[in-house]
């Protein structure tokens, strides 16, 4: 399957194997193994499961194929609601996926950009985790659409022109559609249209490649279909085809720049050189992915939550924690880390992924998952459907709940949870197992030497400390298992069948337990959960308070109050003629309790007087609400008077530090992931 590595790639390979033994912290009993590693070792290829083919450098975890996850608890909860609520139910009401004259299903037709693969890529996930005929049925529809849409010279889809150009981003959403229905389905028809279609790229002159704004800045996402095709094909064409689709995309190796400012695409294509990398194995591009990574953070992302203010798109001066990021920037962020954490093996990456999973998205659509918001913030005070230029980039109705509104998101929404569910276990190159991002859920794997095991992995995580794994197997098997212990805790403990292992793990590493496993092992991890602070200097030392990976926000009383949808939906939503917007209104949010609060806090000990109170588990298994999160953190506040809604109608911008403050008040802090409204960079007041 592999060809031979040429010397760049060896060296490159060699830099990560060193890595990979920098903590050889290890300790033996019997036939168990048990060490510290920063990541999976590189030396075998994964025989079980699709990973590289030379030249390409090694991947440090393997995507199993989709289906294979069977996710249990809130993200369970999570992907009924999308089945019930907005991605279940889009085909029936967004005019972007109308069948008739569909230009996806007929050629010629109307709607045939990114909304239906924006919508079909995590739809089509949806339904092959959940196994629901009627959902892989509605998929297939569009999945068929594709196959005939093939043309003579390989080119397949709606024909979009720019300035006599033909602009390809749509083709690129759908390709990941493709594979995701391969890996379901092993139809080589997929194989057959990829190629093609690629080869009729090799054919487009580079002036005429990749040119118009958005396919100019997201060719990685091409990139990543070449990888994936030569994967499995070895077609030797597929890796000048990388170089050239590399060459015509933006540059995101800049040190001190980015090709534009727009907050999905920063996103989305940082991850663009890192990709690359893995044909070239040139360390600069790799480290080009980190630097975009950090640098939109450093000025823009001094904010809780996991990502940056750039609501359209990041401005000069518009830096506080009321500026927010489209839902499309959260749902591509997490898969953006997802995929840099399959290539490096970095835990960086699988916390961050965690920080907007848990924090920044799931506020970002309504509890019952029938409407979302273009914008959500970090401070988010009002979710209405006013027009709050300039104090966000955009103009018009994006801070209000609206199943209609704001057709990108309103489609490419349904990626998030499926994606995240799909990366809840991976394979390593040396065919074992890794949890690096943690939830509840069963999966079937193939490990050693091929055998077919079952690990069911049962926790309210990140709502408790404790994770437990069950090992079910028809025979023994021999393979490694890896788990990521995050980087914010502290002393935590793996237990084997109940008895503590005999090594510490690290914080920000992996533990390997190697050894033999038989049916009914077991595995618990505890990771210990404290309170801990940042400062956003930035931000006029504002500060946030952490549990875990969690972090608080003020708890805020909400006050839904429900609009008709086409009163607030934006000019560019299309409805279907027989969409009932009765049953999908608009829902504003108001504050019914004062937000504009700081913290108290000690100055030598800035949390002493700060209470973790835990309450019981939801019944229906989602804990992302005010009434059902099931902890909260007593602390003490004093409101600021002058920090108000301001004159574009938005929070104001944080108050300075020697702001008058009120009498001291007891307050309560929530998740802020359950925290539709709120407050999570706060006025400080150390006393």
């Amino acid at each position: 399957m592999s060809m031979p590595l040429n010397l760049k790639n060896i060296l490159a390979v060699v830099s990560i194997l060193l890595a990979s033994f920098a903590f050889p912290i290890t300790a033996s009993a019997g036939s168990e193994h048990v060490r510290v590693v920063e990541r999976p070792e590189l030396k075998t290829l994964n025989s079980n499961y699709v990973s590289f083919r030379a030249p390409l450098l090694p991947q440090s975890f393997i995507k199993l194929p989709v289906g294979s996850i069977q996710p249990e608890g809130w993200v369970r909860k999570y992907l009924e609601l999308q089945q019930d609520g907005l991605t279940g139910h889009l085909g029936e009401i967004s005019a972007w996926l109308e069948k008739k004259n569909n230009a996806w299903l007929t050629t010629g037709g109307d709607h045939g950009w990114e909304e239906v693969p924006y919508w079909l890529k995590g739809y089509g996930n949806l339904a092959y985790m959940l196994n629901d005929p009627k959902m892989i049925a509605e998929t297939k529809v569009w999945i068929e659409g594709a196959f005939a849409s093939r043309q003579p010279d390989g080119y397949f889809g709606p024909i979009n022109e720019r300035d006599g150009r033909r602009e390809l981003w749509a083709q690129m959403i759908m390709l990941w559609c493709l594979q995701s229905y391969y890996e379901y389905s092993h139809d080589q028809r997929v194989i057959d249209l990829m190629t093609n279609y690629f080869k009729w790229q090799m054919t487009v002159p580079d002036n005429q490649l990749l040119k118009d704004y958005w396919e100019n800045s997201r060719g990685g996402d091409n990139l990543i279909s070449i990888y994936w095709l030569y994967n499995r094909t070895g077609d030797s064409f597929l890796l000048k085809l990388a170089e050239k689709i590399h060459r015509n995309t933006a540059n995101w190796t800049q040190p001190t720049s980015l090709p534009n400012w727009h907050n999905v695409n920063i996103a989305q294509c940082f991850r663009e050189p890192a990709t690359y990398y893995m044909q070239t194995g040139d360390s600069t591009l790799l480290k080009a992915s980190y630097n975009v990574h950090h640098l939109i953070r450093r000025t823009f992302g001094q904010v809780p939550g996991g990502m940056f203010g750039a609501d359209e798109n990041a401005r000069l001066g518009y830096i506080d924690p009321r500026q927010g990021v489209e839902t499309c920037g959260l749902v591509e962020q997490m898969a953006s880390d997802e995929l840099m954490l399959c290539m490096t093996g970095d835990p960086l990456w699988a916390e961050h992924c965690e920080e907007v999973a848990f924090n920044s998205y799931p506020a970002a659509v309504m509890p019952d998952f029938k409407a979302l918001r273009y914008i959500t913030c970090p401070n988010h005070t009002i979710s209405d459907s006013e027009n709050h230029h300039p104090g966000i980039d955009n103009r018009g109705p994006f801070l209000s709940m609206n199943p209609f509104s704001s057709r990108c998101c309103q489609h490419n929404h349904a990626q998030g949870w499926p994606y995240f569910a799909e990366h809840l276990l991976l394979a390593t190159p040396d065919n074992g197992i890794a949890v690096a991002i943690y939830a509840a859920n069963k999966a079937t794997v193939k490990v050693g030497n091929g055998k077919e095991i079952r690990l069911h992995e049962e926790t309210n995580y990140p709502f408790e400390e404790t994770i437990k794994f069950t090992v079910s197997t028809d025979e023994k098997v021999t393979f490694p298992f890896y788990l990521r212990i995050p980087s914010w805790t502290d002393k935590a403990e793996i237990r084997v069948n109940g008895k503590k292992v005999r090594v510490q793990p690290v914080a920000g590493k992996y533990v390997c337990i190697d050894r033999e496993w038989v049916n009914g092992d077991k595995v618990e991890l505890v990771l210990p959960m404290s309170l801990s602070m940042r400062t956003w200097q930035v931000n006029k030392n504002s500060v946030s308070v952490d549990y875990g990976p969690l972090t608080l926000s003020l708890r805020i009383n909400e006050k839904y109050v429900e609009k008709d949808s086409r009163a607030t939906a934006i000019g560019d939503s299309k409805w279907q003629k027989g969409a009932d917007p009765q049953k999908w209104p608009t829902t504003e949010i108001y504050s019914d309790s004062p937000w504009n609060y700081s913290l108290v806090l000690d100055k030598k000990d800035p949390l002493k007087s700060f209470t973790v109170v835990r309450k019981a588990w939801p019944a229906d298994n989602f804990p992302f609400t005010v009434g059902s999160v099931p902890l909260e953190v007593k602390a003490i506040g004093r409101l600021v008077p002058e920090w108000k809604i301001d004159e574009t109608g938005l929070c104001g911008v944080l108050p300075e530090e020697d702001a008058l403050k009120g009498q001291k008040e007891a307050i309560t802090l929530i998740p802020m992931g359950a925290a539709r409204l709120r407050i999570s960079a706060f006025p400080n007041t150390r006393e």
